[in-house]
């Protein structure tokens, strides 16, 4: 019987750990976003294609592909962990799904509302 009551408890809070909902990750608006990467620590990463890229990006942005198989190892090389980063793609699904990565893997991570999109939008400049 203590065993069965164990192996109940046990199930129980396994649920209730799987039930977590993961950090959410900020969404800034496009002002707000261009505050923070202001400061020159702040690690920029465009996560779209190298082709979406180069129709243009932010100043200083690093180009790091969210659909790159090898996206975890490009971003374990070139970020650290010591200073935020902020991320950007197009509307903001894709960076959102990358926000959600890096923190898992133990970055502090920003992300632009509504994407480079919001950002043009917002009558913010790219370059190519």
């Amino acid at each position: 019987m203590k065993t069965i009551l164990l192996i109940i408890v046990c199930l129980g809070i396994g649920i209730l750990y799987a039930c977590q909902k993961s950090p959410e990750v900020p969404s800034l608006s496009a002002d707000k976003f261009e505050e923070l990467i202001t400061d020159d620590r702040v690690q920029l990463v465009d996560v779209r294609t190298v082709a979406e890229y180069s129709e243009g990006h932010l100043p200083r942005a690093i180009n790091i592909n969210i659909m790159d198989e090898r996206f975890h190892e490009a971003a374990y090389q070139l970020l650290s962990t010591d200073v935020p980063v902020a991320v950007y793609c197009k509307s903001g699904r894709r960076s959102k799904r990358a926000a959600q990565e890096l923190l898992k893997a133990g970055y502090q991570v920003y992300n632009l509302d509504k994407g480079i999109q919001g950002w043009k939008e917002a009558g913010k400049s790219v370059v190519k």
